[in-house]
């Protein structure tokens, strides 16, 4: 590949990425939106976020058979209540990464 077909590349990723991002901001920015809908995609994050995780903390990697003992749902749960009670990302994200880093160490 030349220089200039990874410029067409990154150019083509770019608008892949950003135009279903831009179109549902284009059209509905000048709309009022019903508060059901405002709630219902509120819990979006929430259900694409437990989507990812579920499979990686409940089940071994192949083949899935459900384990309640894996590492990551034992650090998950002490990060889960820590993240209900502060509301802080950044805290959440720095103490789930401690966690997981001391039970490795006493595993």
């Amino acid at each position: 590949m030349t220089g200039i077909d990874y410029v067409v590349l990154f150019a083509g990723m770019g608008l892949v990425t950003y135009i279903p991002r831009w179109l549902p901001l284009l059209f509905l920015s000048r709309k009022r939106l019903p508060q059901w809908l405002i709630d219902w995609l509120n819990l979006i994050p929430a259900a694409i976020l437990s989507a990812l995780l579920a499979p990686s903390l409940f089940t071994e990697s192949a083949p899935r058979a459900l384990d309640f003992g894996r590492l990551e749902l034992l650090v998950a749960v002490p990060t889960f209540l820590f993240a209900i009670r502060t509301r802080s990302l950044g805290g959440t994200v720095l103490f789930g990464m401690l966690l997981y880093w001391l039970a490795g160490l006493a595993v």
